[in-house]
């Protein structure tokens, strides 16, 4: 028999015993929110705080950036560039969780 054939007899076997197990109610772990919007927002704010973080950070090696360029004007514009990045990135992660409730008002969750 080919493997083709014994992967697809696995893969469809698989997904039978998925319809066993998924028939029991499973509880969210404590902490975590039950409802789908509380849980986009969860999730907006950490990887909002992570963005600003790495902001934060970008922006200290664009200076370094900066200050090692020598008066080179490529080095200089690269230098620009990593800082312009970092600070949107920043606006980015601060208003992650604004993003976030603004989509669910617009589809009514």
């Amino acid at each position: 028999m080919k493997k083709v054939y014994i992967f697809s007899i696995i893969f469809v076997s698989l997904f039978c015993l998925v319809s066993f197990a998924s028939a029991q109610s499973i509880q969210p772990p404590p902490g975590v929110p039950d409802n789908f919007p509380d849980l986009l927002g969860k999730i907006a704010t950490q990887v909002g705080f992570l963005i600003a973080s790495l902001g934060v950070i970008m922006i200290i090696v664009a200076g370094i950036f900066y200050l090692t360029s020598g008066g080179s004007p490529e080095r200089i514009g690269v230098a620009k560039k990593a800082l312009i990045y970092a600070v949107v990135g920043i606006a980015i992660g601060i208003a992650a969780q604004a993003i976030v409730d603004i989509v669910l008002g617009i589809i009514g969750a």
